[in-house]
């Protein structure tokens, strides 16, 4: 499994705490170094069954700049929100973790860790 991350985020750490507790064999993407392009965002978000406004960080002071909160959340718009996930992964929430049977969660709680690990 893959796990993408933010060193500075402490769901980050939590989930990597439970990760290595577990014995989990995993990889970490550091994705602010390592930023994914649009086609690994569209693939994530295919294996996580979420549009890319489900995973933007609304909050951040580079979403506020971009006004993401106005655009519109359909279908015609989808390609915009990912340029944006992939031009500022500030905006990506974390931690995602790309589990083996291909699918993907957003692991921002223990459970959800757990779930991931079950897959």
């Amino acid at each position: 499994m893959e796990i993408w991350i933010n060193p500075a985020c402490s769901k980050c750490r939590s989930a990597l705490t439970l990760l290595d507790a577990e014995g989990a064999d995993y990889t970490v993407r550091r994705y602010l170094e390592d930023v994914p392009s649009p086609e690994e965002i569209r693939a994530v978000l295919d294996r996580l069954r979420l549009e890319p406004w489900d995973i933007t960080r609304t909050q951040e002071p580079e979403a506020k700049e971009l006004g993401v909160k106005e655009w519109a959340r359909e279908a015609g718009s989808r390609e915009r929100w990912i340029e944006a996930l992939a031009g500022h992964p500030k905006l990506i929430q974390r931690p995602i973790i790309a589990a083996q049977d291909g699918s993907a969660v957003v692991a921002r709680t223990d459970e959800a860790v757990r779930d991931a690990l079950g897959r």
